[in-house]
């Protein structure tokens, strides 16, 4: 599974880096005239438009411009009426085989003349026909699209050209030199960049799958076992991490035809609570406290934390254990406290220490969970 995950991706971006290269500078070119990026998506394509959005608005490098983005989602179509302006960049995130309210909105976008991305879909200034049919392959190229998006955005910013060095974007894009180069050649450098992304998403998955595979087949029939006495999964993580517990949810909530519900919610989708908690009781409990109010014992929690040490992950753990919970956490980096603390009756680990690269492989992992979840014979 995860080996054709690879060839599909690799193939899919050595066609689309050049495209991808050349739709950033217009986005940079866009955001510097005051452009803002408007994105949405339905069902579990929403949160694609969440996590592009937390990207854009929170880069994970500090000293990183914020810029203006919103997951207009709730309802697309008369929002991106109300706010669009013609120097804005929308997105539409949709299913392989498109979906006729996205390309509604784009379409709308274009004739104000707004930069549009149709992901997935036909018609946009920059689209493409989705290689696969299978919806979580589709999810997780379209997460490598946009992290890609963000990152050579930045770059672009920080050209010589446009009056900056290119500074810690640097590691980035490890082709690109200080100087100012002709747009052909940069152009062709950073294609060659994102494919060498590509390349590392590769690697980290081939990882997983000769060091962790035993770990994910006991992790998935731990889960199993659970859901057959009536459990659910709970999930949460922060910011990028947050879109990943709700697609998880979504993606359990919202099977194929002729395939079983896995019953699922994420406490990262409950914004009321969030930000009631954080106001009156602290950051470090906005997990915790939704917990007590929705575990029984027979349930799974399942944190999702790149660095494996946000505090409130940590304590939302702590508490499942005492509570009986089974205990999964999706982690980065080399495990952090979760792993060190054994708060995690299985930690699956994606070693790496760069966010973007993290959060593609760990859309993998969990897709790949819940196609082995649904291969069981559920309750």
């Amino acid at each position: 599974m995860f080996a054709e995950r690879n060839r599909l991706f690799s193939e899919f971006f050595a066609r689309e880096a050049r495209p991808l290269a050349l739709a950033c500078r217009q986005m940079s070119e866009r955001f510097l005239e005051g452009g803002r990026l408007l994105a949405f998506g339905c069902g579990p394509y929403a949160s694609d438009a969440q996590h592009v959005s937390v990207e854009f608005v929170h880069p994970v490098i500090v000293g990183k411009r914020a810029l203006p983005a919103l997951d207009l989602s709730i309802a697309f179509l008369p929002w991106l009426k109300a706010l669009m302006q013609p120097e804005d960049i929308v997105v539409g995130f949709g299913p392989p085989e498109g979906d006729v309210e996205i390309d509604r909105a784009l379409q709308t976008a274009e004739t104000r003349g707004c930069m549009t991305f149709a992901l997935s879909g036909a018609h946009g200034s920059y689209s493409f026909e989705s290689p696969t049919h299978d919806p979580f392959l589709h999810q997780e190229l379209i997460e490598i699209l946009y992290h890609t998006l963000w990152e050579t955005v930045h770059v672009f910013f920080e050209r010589r050209e446009f009056g900056h060095d290119v500074g810690e974007a640097g590691f980035l894009y490890p082709f690109l030199g200080q100087e100012k180069q002709q747009d052909a050649g940069l152009i062709e450098e950073v294609a060659a960049s994102i494919e060498m992304k590509v390349a590392e998403d590769a690697r980290l998955r081939a990882q997983i799958a000769a060091e962790q595979s035993e770990q994910i087949r006991n992790t998935v029939a731990a889960v199993r076992e659970r859901i057959h006495r009536g459990g659910k999964l709970i999930l949460f993580g922060n910011g990028g991490s947050a879109t990943d517990a709700n697609d998880w949810a979504l993606d359990c909530i919202l099977p194929p035809p002729g395939r079983r519900a896995i019953p699922a919610i994420s406490l990262s989708l409950e914004p009321a609570n969030i930000s009631a908690l954080a106001n009156d009781v602290g950051v470090e409990l906005v997990f915790l406290r939704q917990l007590i109010a929705q575990a029984r014992p027979e349930d799974v929690a399942i944190g999702i934390s790149t660095s494996g040490g946000s505090r409130n992950i940590v304590a939302a753990l702590e508490e499942a254990r005492k509570r009986g919970l089974l205990t999964v956490a999706l982690l980065g980096y080399d495990g952090g406290e979760i792993l060190r603390r054994g708060l995690a009756d299985h930690p699956l680990i994606v070693r790496s220490d760069y966010i973007p690269r993290i959060q593609e492989v760990q859309a993998s992992i969990y897709h790949v969970m819940i196609e082995l979840l649904r291969d069981f014979d559920l309750p």
